[in-house]
């Protein structure tokens, strides 16, 4: 049995693992989802204040308050930027790191740092308008038809404060901990391009691959649960 703890990436919440968790359960594994501060059921909390910090602090607080050990701890998307944070932090409760089609950063880097620079600008844009990032279309997402109506209506803006934080961490603490890379490649999302090639550059990785877009929890649940299964029985 493994202890799985679930992050979601920007626009999401705890919601978009619903097709993940009766599966887990029944494999004798216990799950804990977190929304971030700010957005899925927390989006009343949507502040100018939140910052990657924030979002940091949300998922060390859900390990250490259930007295979590050997973690198994998944981060999709934007939150490959949280999941690294909270690896500095407690390494020593980790078992391995997940990343879903998610952000590797390197030391001092900001989310923001490796976008394209149309991407920034506009990111930025709607931060100094609005004080968040709007949702992406689904579309974008490589959902279609069902699926995309699911996550569109609940998709909420992103916090603008988390854009353009640097995260510094100890990067040989974050290495001692094993690290798998799951690339969503029909259609492999832009924003997570430099990720797929340091994955893949970057000594330490296990890379899996899954035929389908960015949201692999919503449009290929199966594959996602049988990779995450995989990674169980090694660790």
């Amino acid at each position: 049995m493994s202890d799985f703890v679930l992050v979601h990436g920007a626009w999401h919440g705890a919601w978009c693992w619903q097709r993940l968790l009766e599966p887990l359960w029944a494999g004798g594994h216990r799950v804990f989802t977190v929304s971030l501060t700010g957005v899925g059921e927390r989006a009343h909390q949507l502040s100018p204040d939140i910052r990657l910090a924030t979002h940091i602090q949300d998922v060390q607080a859900v390990i250490e308050a259930e007295e979590l050990q050997d973690v198994i701890l998944v981060g999709h998307s934007y939150a490959g930027m949280v999941i690294t944070g909270v690896a500095d932090r407690l390494a020593d409760k980790l078992a391995a790191l997940i990343y879903l089609d998610a952000v590797i950063p390197l030391s001092g880097e900001a989310w923001s740092s490796r976008h394209a620079p149309e991407t920034q600008a506009q990111r930025r844009t709607a931060i100094a308008q609005h004080g968040f990032i709007p949702a992406a279309p689904p579309s974008v997402l490589g959902l279609t038809g069902a699926d995309a109506a699911w996550v569109e209506r609940r998709q909420t803006p992103h916090p603008g404060g988390v854009y353009d934080d640097p995260l510094h961490f100890d990067a040989e603490r974050w290495a001692g901990i094993s690290r798998y890379f799951i690339d969503c490649t029909a259609p492999a999302l832009p924003t997570i391009a430099i990720a797929r090639e340091r994955a893949r550059e970057q000594p330490g990785w296990q890379v899996y691959e899954i035929a389908t877009g960015h949201d692999a929890m919503v449009s290929a649940p199966d594959e996602l649960l049988a990779i995450l299964m995989t990674i169980a029985f090694k660790t």
